[in-house]
Parts: structure tokens; sequence; C-alpha cells
């Protein structure tokens, strides 16, 4: 799958390919059937009729799951928002290809397959407070890279996203799309000071001020506001759309790669779920906005996936109660009159 041209995206948004309903509609009969109480493994249940919505089977497996890491670096960064210099985002991406990262060790234990794509780190978007931070054409590398790292047959995407700066850009996309200011928006990140929370908040106001004649088109704000990386996440996230795969979205970073995306269609994301709400200000908020119920509340403001990683434990939990429970029948066990 690949866009040429930032209007192929609004076209494919206005004609989004849906889910099996009679796959839901069964998988919803066989939970009413299984030995329990219907409705008391609460969103296990939800999360097992989700899976055969849009893997179209009613009984639904993981033997096939990717986990997305896309990577990029922001011009942004040299402003002081981040604790971390640039050159830690390839440093970051070496740790993945040596297995020493944390998402390395939850994608073994939860049987993903990862994939980690930086995506033209020695070439920095450009500073949004001054500039676009990429072109159109640039923008479109980065989304196609996301959508041609989506493998066919996959059961599941999880996708995440690694790049020094880049909770100022996601800061910077809810600010312009959902209103508000860079104190509103702008966490600590990767742990920043009192002095570089204040350069955060103050690099979203003047891009605000700066680009203010884009901010009602959702892909000029992606495309002017973003990151390589984020755009990746976006192409990605239609790729699963167009193949009916389901998708788990990690933190306040991913999330906010899909919401120039929700703009356009806001059914766009029926086929996502948030794997968990970060501990970064203004993911909660945006997750209620999105109308997405986060799976894990822990704390976690990681990124690389590894909230999301961890939640694929939880849908396989509810695949084996799924597929693995007797129902009243089988068990010879009287149902509820």
């Amino acid at each position: 799958m690949q866009f040429d041209t930032l209007d192929d995206i609004r076209a494919f948004c206005r004609d989004l390919p849906g889910g099996d309903e009679a796959s839901a509609d069964a998988a919803a009969r066989r939970q009413q059937n299984l030995t329990k109480p219907p409705g008391s493994l609460g969103r296990l249940e939800e999360l097992a009729i989700w899976l055969a919505r849009w893997q179209r089977r009613d009984m639904p497996r993981l033997d096939r799951v990717t986990i997305a890491v896309f990577a990029g670096n922001h011009g942004i960064a040299a402003r002081g928002v981040s604790a971390y210099p640039s050159e830690v985002t390839a440093q970051m991406v070496a740790n993945f290809a040596a297995g020493g990262a944390a998402i390395n060790q939850i994608a073994k234990l939860a049987g993903a397959e990862l994939r980690v794509e930086p995506i033209a780190l020695d070439r920095p978007t450009r500073d949004f407070t001054v500039a676009p931070a990429m072109d159109p054409d640039e923008f479109l590398a980065a989304l196609n890279t996301g959508c041609r790292t989506v493998p066919d047959g996959s059961d599941l995407l999880v996708v995440g996203e690694m790049g020094i700066a880049n909770t100022t850009t996601a800061a910077m996309l809810c600010a312009a799309l959902m209103g508000g200011h860079g104190a509103r928006w702008a966490g600590r990140g990767t742990g920043v000071d009192d002095a570089g929370l204040v350069r955060k908040r103050s690099a979203i106001d003047a891009a605000l001020k700066f680009h203010r004649g884009i901010l009602d088109d959702p892909l000029a704000v992606a495309t002017s506001l973003g990151g390589r990386e984020l755009a990746a996440i976006a192409g990605a996230v239609l790729t699963a759309r167009a193949r009916r795969i389901p998708v788990l979205l990690d933190g306040f970073v991913a999330t906010s790669a899909v919401l120039p995306l929700a703009r356009l269609a806001p059914d766009i994301l029926d086929h996502c779920r948030a794997g968990h709400v970060s501990a970064e200000l203004g993911h909660r908020e945006l997750l209620r906005e999105l109308g997405l119920a986060p799976l894990l509340d822990l704390d976690m403001r990681l990124g690389e996936a590894s909230g999301a990683a961890v939640a694929i434990l939880l849908l396989r939990a509810a695949l084996a109660c799924h597929g693995g429970m007797a129902t009243f029948a089988e068990a010879g066990v009287s149902g509820a009159d």
C-alpha cells in the first residue's frame, strides 16, 4: 500500500474498510454460552469480540504478532526541550538491534516479532517554531515507510516509537488539533527540569503562532508540526485498516500520531485499542478525546511500544478463555434461566 499524495490519504479516510460483523456476532454468542455468568470476564470478552471482528473469524488467534517501532529525530531538540541529546535516538536503535532494551524483553515474553525502522536519523526534521517540520514529500516518504512495515497476514500490529524530543512534537500536534497552549499538553517527557519544561511549552506556543494559518487542516498540521516516526505510525495504522489487522497503540506519542487521521474520519480508529495510558501529561485527555479506553494504567512513560506490548498478554488471556473454555452444553453445566 502506498500514498502518493495527501489527497490519497483523504480519499482513503472517506471510504474505510469495515470489520466483519458476522464474525463479531458469532464470537459474542460464544461468550454468552461459555461456563461463566455473561459479562463476568469484563473487557476480556469485549477484546475477544473486537479481535474476531477485525480478524474476520469467530475464533481469533495471535499466531503472528508484529511490534513496529519507528525512530526519528526532531529539529526542535536543538531548543533544549529534552533531557537527552539527539544522538541517543540512534544509540537506542542500536540497543534494540542488540536486544538490550525493555521492548526486546517484553516482545520475547509476549511472543511477538519486533521490527525497528529508523527513518533518516541523520536528517532531523526542521525546527517547527521557524519553519515547517517537513514538506509534503518528506511526510509521505515517512508515512509510506510505515505502510511497508506492516506484514501481510499479521494477526495483530503494535505500534511504538523512539525519538528524542518527540513528546514535544506529540504535545504540539495535540495543541494544534485540540486547542490550548503548551502548558495544557507538554509534560516532562524524558525528565526535563523546570527550565526545560518552560522551553518546551514556549516552543509549542511559538509554533502555534507561526503556523496559525494551517491549523484547520489535519494533514498540514501532521506535515508541518509532526515528525517522521509519527508519520510512519500513521501509515502503519492506515495499512492495518486496509488489511483489517487490529492495532494496539502505545503511549502519548503513538496516540498523537493518529490524531490527524481521527480528525479526517472519527471511525478511522475502530480497529485500534489503546494498549495503556502513559504517565505523560496529556495522554489521558487525548485518549478521552479519541474515545479510547486504555487497557493498562501502569504509570509507564518509556515509549518504544513497551506499554502496548505488555497489553498483548491481556489479549492472549482473552483468547485463551474465548477459545479454551467449555460451553455450558459441553461441560454439562446448567445455564441461567
